[in-house]
């Protein structure tokens, strides 16, 4: 019956994790075109500025870069998992969008779905923007077309990695889902989400450990 029923559930997290794509973070810096390079006939002057002169303004509108996904971009999504979803009947496929590389994976032998999004802020982040984006308003947005959904639990390393717990339900059958985020570059982040039921926690837990052996889960 699981595997009867696991078809539409892949239909529902893909429907559910489609618009979330195209939300943007609306707290960040507007998109502006780089500063103009300086004329080659300008002449060269040597500025001298004291300690408090040369420190950067706050307020200084940041520069931004395109937020279209590039080759690396793709590249990076493509192999970030190297090749722990290449066994068993895992099957891959990958969008491309202003923003963002999508990638999802889903076994029916396992009756479990993995996705991955390379997300682009052309103008940088912090963590009030990740908070602000990984946010009550996105998960409604992700989970749904599922019955229901309820966070377990959330927690973080130092280097900024965080990790969401949910449990799922559709058509009956729960799921336990772990959503990580890594804090990729400057103007990168990695979002991956394992979506398992709630009868395996084992080969939940050994993918876990195969991608993120410091933050299996949230103790």
């Amino acid at each position: 019956m699981r595997k009867m029923t696991f078809a539409l559930v892949i239909l529902f997290l893909l429907s559910g994790c489609g618009p979330a794509s195209n939300t943007p973070t609306p707290d960040l810096p507007t998109l502006i075109p780089p500063s103009p390079e300086p004329s080659a006939s300008a002449p060269t002057e040597l500025v001298v500025q004291s300690t408090e002169e040369a420190q950067p303004d706050p307020q200084a509108t940041p520069i931004c870069i395109s937020s279209q996904p590039a080759q690396a971009d793709i590249d990076r999504a493509l192999e970030f998992t190297g090749n722990l979803l290449d066994r068993l009947d895992w099957q891959k496929s990958y969008t491309v969008a202003d923003g963002r590389v999508s990638v999802t994976w889903f076994s029916e032998a396992l009756a479990s779905v993995a996705f991955l999004e390379a997300l682009i802020f052309p103008c940088g982040y912090e963590d009030p923007d990740l908070d602000f984006y990984f946010s009550e308003e996105n998960w409604e947005i992700v989970f749904g077309n599922y019955e229901s959904y309820s966070m377990l639990n959330e927690c973080r390393l130092d280097d900024g990695t965080r990790l969401y717990q949910f449990r799922t339900v559709e058509n009956g059958f729960s799921y336990d889902v772990r959503y990580w985020t890594v804090n990729d570059s400057d103007t990168r982040v990695i979002a991956m989400m394992f979506v398992f039921p709630v009868e395996t926690p084992e080969t939940a837990e050994e993918y876990a450990y195969s991608l993120f052996p410091q933050l299996i889960d949230c103790q």
